[in-house]
């Protein structure tokens, strides 16, 4: 009987949990609050957290450790520029690296004009910077990346392995990526991440990325739930949401499932014999 209802039940094995950030405030955003142009400016290239996105930082880390997030998240998943690796290790990495410990730093002392200490990666997630949730590129050089091999010191215990050039191929001078190339890219995203083996993941991205990448979900939600989904995100917000694999393209298997019946090869009970 069709109810009329619209609740979608799914394995919970399935699915995953996933915190989406958008990086702190950046030079460039301050920049270009009154001036669009500025945008434009190659002093802006790259660019990292002024001193009021580093609070904003302090203020997620405090609400992930707070909250409880902190001790279930498995995996952070990072754009490779240098205001979202920031924001990144400032919310979910270690506290800053203590004389004695022998582990690679996140982050290497004052990088990007921080002021901050080193950031340990002991006892944190890990941390994997993925090309495919970067800002849509091109034109403007603030969404510019530097090469892997210059962030590697800054960032010495992030995983760069899986992009795939040393210098930013991406970016263009002339050309600004096209909404729907953003959207593409973003599925693509979503689809990595299903196959995945970590079930609960952070992502800290940019605003123009998750904006276009969320407004390709919840068609077939509640109106209001799409219009939730559509919402910009602020500097330094974190959006918890679901993700549910409907094609098989990851292979998990349950770890709470129970099968509800006695193994064929059971042992026959001693006193049975």
């Amino acid at each position: 009987m069709n109810s009329g209802t619209r609740e979608g039940i799914y394995p919970l094995h399935r699915s995953k949990t996933i915190h989406l950030v958008r990086h702190a405030q950046g030079v460039h955003n301050v920049a270009g609050e009154n001036d669009l142009t500025a945008f434009l400016s190659e002093e802006l290239f790259d660019a990292h957290l002024t001193p009021h996105g580093w609070k904003q930082v302090d203020n997620l880390r405090k609400h992930v450790h707070a909250s409880g997030l902190f001790k279930n998240i498995e995996l952070v998943v990072v754009s490779p520029l240098l205001r979202t690796m920031q924001t990144a290790v400032g919310a979910f990495g270690g506290e800053a690296t203590a004389f004695g410990i022998d582990v690679l730093p996140l982050m290497a002392e004052n990088t990007g004009n921080s002021n901050r200490p080193a950031f340990s990666s002991l006892n944190c997630p890990r941390f994997i910077a993925m090309e495919l949730c970067r800002e849509d590129t091109g034109i403007n050089p603030c969404d510019r990346r530097r090469s892997i091999s210059e962030y590697k010191p800054m960032f010495p215990a992030i995983d760069f392995s899986l992009i795939e050039t040393d210098r930013d191929v991406w970016w263009s001078p002339k050309t600004r990526e096209k909404p729907e190339d953003v959207v593409a890219r973003g599925l693509k995203f979503m689809k990595w991440l299903l196959t995945r083996e970590e079930k609960e993941i952070a992502v800290v991205s940019h605003g123009g990325f998750l904006f276009h990448t969320l407004g390709a979900y919840g068609d077939d939600c509640h109106p209001t739930l799409k219009k939730e989904m559509s919402i910009l995100f602020n500097n330094c917000e974190l959006r918890s949401m679901v993700i549910v694999d409907q094609s098989m393209i990851g292979s998990d298997t349950s770890k709470t499932d129970f099968p509800g019946k006695i193994p064929c090869n059971a042992d026959v009970a001693s006193d049975a014999l």
